[in-house]
């Protein structure tokens, strides 16, 4: 998953991210834990830029090419 830190922000449901802000979460990925983004990921997808429909897509197209999926 690419999507950006605002982006996951925004769709927190369950405030971890506000509660990672505050303090009272530690090691947190994004806020006081830094990501680090995999060198030449073999899939990537950004869920801000494509919808659910073509994320899915792109997943099964990359399983069926790797015969992982029939």
């Amino acid at each position: 998953m690419a999507t950006p830190l605002e982006e996951c922000e925004k769709r927190d449901t369950k405030g971890l991210y506000k509660k990672a802000r505050k303090g009272e979460i530690s090691y947190f990925t994004g806020v006081d834990d830094p990501y680090e983004a995999p060198n030449g990921p073999e899939l990537a997808i950004n869920s801000a830029k494509e919808s659910v429909e073509k994320s899915a897509e792109k997943i099964m197209k990359y399983l069926k090419e790797r015969k992982l999926l029939s």
